[in-house]
């Protein structure tokens, strides 16, 4: 039976001890932290201010809390504040503690379960600020309550003493400060830009509340009363949108909340971001699946009605009419259903029928009542509805040529003879010279060379029949094997690894770019899977003799080169004082200060700078880059999906005066530029 709009916001009437409820023990997070927060790394200990910072945000979504702060403290601590109606101190009846206590020391202990205590919220499975606890070598718990100040301290889990009043406090509230454990993180850095952009999107999807972030002497506030049509204006600040009004639509439908909104713009991509209770569902979901029908469906039927469509046409297909989208789909659902530990898809059935229903009613409405808009709207869906067509007749028939003519695999390519796709690596290698080196010095069992001539298309701003034009990218696409656009099918992967290998140079660092453009924009998959990354060549062959180091850094060259000086210091004076004892004299010969690259130092130290992968021989190439033994390797992955859309756009879009800003803010950051 369908709630009302005033049903499903009514604050719960009480939270006390009796409303948080209990289901098992905190012992097995250290066990298995990865279980709880997805992993050990960086994405994980961040994910600890994210719980923390959930529970504010359920305190917010319930109605009671307007204001959140966030320090990021030195030696990185974290302190999470918020004046919600701070976590209940009585004692629980079902573990005979105080209810602080069984929330910080009990795993899926709080008021989500019971479901009296918030009607929607959402953390990580509802594990919550126990898993901090667990994950942590100190927690302070402060509470403002009942006129009181309560506080509890905790050592990796255990309280130090029983929770107690320290003194009297005016409003209420809850402090979660914490120290994250070096035993279950091998490193303890906290990333500023990292956290604020978290934050900043959970602002946008909890419009009203203040969220700020204090780092030492820097503070930044983030306060949205639009809510997420604010978020869309905040995506699109560096593309030129298609129509002037934002859609935007805040909604209740069978007991969900739903909120969406929408703009065009001119891109050849769709950036379209889906949360159900302010997680943020990256592979969808049902509610995704409703806003795509009700969105394809409504501007099909408009599309007609007006004569935009003739009765010869065919419809609008969902690519159509969801290229150059930007839009936010946001639900408040009571009972989430997520496929997976880590919340990445929602399986509710009734959410699609929710989010179709309400947005396919007021986008009709707001088509009739904005004629411009919705004329601009239609125009751009129709014309790529066009263009589509055309670009898919002109991949059908280069890809059916490139089969029928036997090119099923690019001449140049240097293929593996291994068929076993997990345990095979694809080396995208930058011009014929590295190509060559490369082909040699590989293990042909189970490494590819597909060596690439100059600079590939810029693919950011390029249709699918344009991008097969051109042969660099042409050839990529063929290798990999899983087609491209509507027929990308992943499971036709040759190559469990793809790894860019470039030049260390302005040059290199061009052609990587443009080939992430292309893996980000057209083969997404392949890095949120794991599949994509980025071979990290030395910089610098340092050699005494026979002795040979490889190094990646300014900073390791210097330390390997005073090593060696010191080795043959030590060997000098060793010399020196067997030859007084004979009474020979010996010529000395070292020297200190700086390393210019190229020169051959005194004691015989030899320092090589490789500036392109070409300079290399085959075995040195096997050695320092190819080896899986001794290589350097990065994987790519995708942090925060609408800061990288946002990047790509800045660096690889048509617009020039965002690309100017990016480079001015961030040219004091960058070091060892080579010009």
């Amino acid at each position: 039976m369908a709630k009302n709009k005033e049903e499903l916001n009514k604050k719960p009437s009480e939270y006390k001890a009796e409303q948080i409820t209990v289901l098992e023990g905190l012992d097995p997070v250290r066990k298995r932290p990865g279980m709880y927060i997805g992993s050990t790394g960086p994405e994980g200990l961040h994910h600890l201010i994210w719980e923390v910072v959930d529970n504010s945000i359920d305190e917010a979504m319930a109605g009671y809390c307007k204001n959140i702060v966030v320090r990021m403290l030195p030696e990185n601590r974290i302190e999470v504040e918020d004046d919600g109606r701070g976590i209940p101190v009585d004692i629980h009846k079902q573990t005979k503690k105080s209810a602080l206590e069984t929330v910080l020391t009990v795993l899926h202990a709080g008021g989500k379960f019971g479901g009296s205590g918030y009607k929607v919220s959402g953390g990580l499975h509802g594990v919550g600020v126990s898993v901090v606890n667990a994950l942590s070598v100190y927690v302070k718990a402060s509470v403002k309550r009942e006129g009181k100040l309560w506080v509890q301290e905790y050592k990796r889990g255990k309280p130090l003493a029983k929770v107690k009043p320290v003194g009297r406090a005016d409003g209420t509230g809850t402090t979660i400060l914490f120290d994250a454990d070096p035993e279950i993180f091998p490193k303890i850095e906290f990333s500023r830009e990292y956290v604020l952009n978290h934050l900043r999107q959970q602002a946008y999807l909890t419009k009203g509340v203040k969220i700020t972030v204090i780092d030492a002497a820097l503070s930044y506030s983030f306060y949205f009363e639009g809510g997420i049509a604010s978020y869309v204006k905040h995506l699109n600040n560096t593309k030129d949108a298609k129509h002037e009004n934002i859609f935007y639509i805040e909604k209740e439908a069978d007991g969900l909340g739903v909120e969406a909104a929408f703009q065009y713009t001119d891109d050849y991509k769709e950036s379209v971001f889906t949360f159900a209770n302010n997680i943020h569902t990256i592979e969808g979901g049902t509610h995704l699946l409703g806003f795509k029908s009700a969105l394809t469906r409504t501007l099909n039927n408009y599309a007609r009605k007006q004569g935009y469509l003739k009765e010869k046409d065919e419809n609008l297909s969902g690519d159509d009419v969801r290229e150059g989208l930007t839009a936010v789909i946001s639900i408040k659902i009571r009972e989430p259903q997520f496929e997976g530990q880590t919340k990445s898809k929602l399986g509710n059935t009734e959410a699609r029928g929710a989010v179709e229903s309400v947005v396919g009613e007021y986008l009709a409405i707001f088509l009739e009542e904005h004629p411009k808009d919705a004329e601009a709207i239609i125009s751009k869906c129709v014309l790529t509805a066009r263009a589509r067509q055309a670009a898919r007749a002109a991949r059908d028939t280069i890809l059916r040529k490139g089969v029928l003519e036997g090119l099923t695999l690019p001449g140049k390519l240097a293929d593996c003879s291994s068929k076993d796709a997990m345990q095979s690596e694809l080396f995208i290698v930058e011009g014929d010279s590295a190509g060559g080196s490369a082909k040699q010095g590989r293990n042909r069992e189970f490494q590819a060379i597909l060596p690439l001539k100059g600079k590939i298309l810029n693919v950011e701003r390029a249709r699918i029949d344009k991008m097969l034009a051109n042969n660099e990218v042409k050839s990529i696409i063929i290798a990999l094997g899983t087609s491209i656009g509507e027929q990308f099918d992943i499971s036709g992967l040759r190559y469990g690894r793809i790894v860019i290998m470039t030049d260390a140079d302005v040059d290199g660092s061009h052609i990587r770019t443009l080939l992430l453009t292309l893996f980000y924009r057209y083969f997404k998959e392949l890095i949120e899977k794991g599949h994509i990354y980025i071979a990290k060549p030395p910089l610098y062959q340092i050699k005494k003799g026979k002795e040979i180091h490889y190094v990646f850094s300014d900073a390791e060259k210097e330390k390997v080169v005073k090593d060696m000086m010191q080795k043959k210091a030590e060997k000098a004076q060793e010399k020196e004082k067997a030859a007084k004892t004979a009474e020979t004299p010996v010529l000395e010969n070292g020297a200190e200060g700086s390393v210019e690259i190229g020169e051959t130092l005194p004691g015989g130290i030899n320092i090589q700078r490789y500036k392109g992968l070409g300079e290399m021989n085959p075995g040195q190439l096997w050695e320092t880059t190819l080896d899986p033994q001794n290589r350097v390797m990065k994987q790519v992955t995708i942090g925060e999906a609408s800061e990288a859309d946002k990047i790509f756009d800045i660096l690889m879009g048509a617009e020039v005066a965002p690309r100017k800003h990016f480079i001015h803010t961030q040219a004091k950051s960058v070091k060892n530029l080579d010009i």
